[in-house]
């Protein structure tokens, strides 16, 4: 059994600029101080298909994370399930975009966290932190938004 977190965030850019950023996942270790190294497989554009290949720190283990895009509706909606095997995936994750009132952007991002093997007996802890950091973890992400327009 799995669990969920997600968050929110109120971002003072367009939804086209917003999109484009989380879009291009090679934006992560600007806002997941857990993502030590990201790269994207094929170069170019992301779409359906593009893998991103990360490295992440967490609870003081590294370990190898590959994520698939598994939907692209721009400007509203990025999709990705994890590929790797580790004791905890993302199973289903992604970013939900609506046009503000204002001209900004809300963002709504959410992960599916699941357990493999031990990790079915430690995906709780995870994602009762995972839950309890995710209003910073918006914050974050808007600052990074916003310092990068």
């Amino acid at each position: 059994m799995g669990t969920q977190f997600e968050a929110t965030v109120d971002i003072d850019r367009p939804i086209e600029e917003v999109f484009a950023y989380l879009a291009d996942g090679e934006h992560d270790p600007e806002f997941s101080p857990r993502v030590q190294r990201i790269e994207k497989e094929p170069n170019g554009p992301t779409r359906v298909g593009t893998v991103f290949h990360s490295t992440v720190k967490d609870a003081g283990m590294t370990s190898r994370r590959d994520f698939e895009i598994s939907e692209l509706v721009e400007p509203t909606r990025i999709r990705w399930r994890e590929r790797s095997k580790n004791l905890i995936t993302a199973a289903e994750g992604g970013y939900d975009l609506e046009r503000a009132p204002d001209g900004g952007t809300h963002v709504r991002l959410f992960n599916v966290l699941e357990g493999h093997g031990v990790g079915k007996l430690l995906v709780g802890f995870a994602g009762g932190a995972a839950r309890k950091d995710a209003p910073e973890f918006g914050q974050r992400i808007k600052e990074a938004v916003e310092a990068a327009s």
